[in-house]
């Protein structure tokens, strides 16, 4: 049975993409790059790109040539943030060896799927047109390193060994259409990148105590509040099992303890809606402290998805209607 997170160390088995690699013509060149002979780099604008259902079939006819990494990631995923400029890091320390596809499993269901990706971020890779599982959680970036080292082994055995050559600045990430990515971030408060560090670790004990000082210091600090409520998430389901959850919630549909828990392994997984549902049914079901304990959890899910989404103001104005 499969942790949450996965272990992380090792190259694991492929996933089913086969409704990706099952197509009846061939794609496109990514970005308009030029066909390259045997032995040359093949030119593209960026080593950097944006993945969608839509254009995705451009990356597995890629990978036939140069290993693709792929970056499954949420904009509410504070892990994600994290661990995105690692990869870029290390992706543009490999020179035109990997390239970096990122995923938004909210925006494009049908990867998200294909991938399996049950918690965020999570990073795969396809060789020669199949996936392969890479890792599962924000690593420290040695251990990322470690896992590419792997990944390129990999690639080596079934003869993708090919480069990329980069047309202008290649440690700029770039969209699909070789726009330059934005400025990054500017550094975090103290206490924030304290939390991130710890994260990093896995020590969430750690972290979910910077995060509560630092609204201590400032209790308008909505980053804070919505690292909480993250890291919150990531400690309740550390070193549990996707089949002990989703079993003892299948074995007793009254368990509220067990409906709280499968709904954690849903928003892990991006299934936001779902996550949504499963509490906002369970909450007229409980008695006061249960619902008051649903209630909470709801307003977490709420700072980790974004109070700005549009899913979030739906499953506040049923919650509010089951309060009055």
């Amino acid at each position: 049975m499969s942790q949450i997170p996965p272990p992380p160390t090792n190259l694991r088995g492929a996933v089913d993409l086969s409704s990706l690699v099952d197509r009846p013509t061939a794609a496109a060149p990514v970005g308009g790059a030029a066909p390259a002979a045997a032995g040359e780099a093949l030119a593209l604008p960026s080593l950097y790109f944006e993945g969608t259902d839509a254009n995705f079939n451009d990356f597995i006819d890629l990978s036939m040539r140069v290993p693709i990494v792929v970056d499954l990631w949420a904009e509410w995923c504070e892990p994600c943030k994290q661990l995105s400029p690692i990869l870029d890091r290390i992706v543009a320390d490999y020179a035109g060896r990997v390239v970096l596809v990122k995923v938004d499993v909210d925006a494009n269901p049908q990867l998200t799927q294909a991938f399996q990706a049950q918690s965020i971020p999570a990073v795969a890779a396809l060789v020669g047109g199949r996936p392969v599982q890479l890792f599962v959680g924000a690593l420290p970036e040695q251990q990322v390193r470690d896992v590419f080292e792997q990944l390129l082994e990999l690639a080596a055995q079934n003869g993708v060994t090919g480069t990329v050559a980069v047309d202008g600045d290649a440690g700029a990430p770039a969209d699909a259409q070789g726009e330059a990515a934005e400025p990054e971030p500017e550094p975090l408060p103290p206490h924030h990148a304290e939390a991130y560090e710890a994260i990093e670790r896995g020590d969430y004990d750690t972290a979910i105590q910077e995060y509560k000082t630092a609204i201590a210091q400032d209790p308008r600090d909505a980053m804070a509040v919505a690292g909480l409520a993250q890291v919150s998430l990531l400690a309740r389901l550390a070193g549990k099992t996707l089949d002990a959850i989703r079993g003892a919630a299948a074995a007793d549909p009254s368990d509220a303890q067990a409906q709280l828990d499968v709904a954690d392994l849903d928003l892990s997984g991006g299934h936001v809606e779902d996550a949504f549902d499963r509490l906002l049914a369970l909450y007229p079901t409980l008695d006061a402290p249960g619902k008051e304990t649903v209630r909470t959890r709801l307003v977490d899910y709420f700072e980790i998805v974004g109070v700005e989404d549009p899913r979030v103001a739906k499953a506040r104005a049923r919650l509010t209607s089951l309060l009055y």
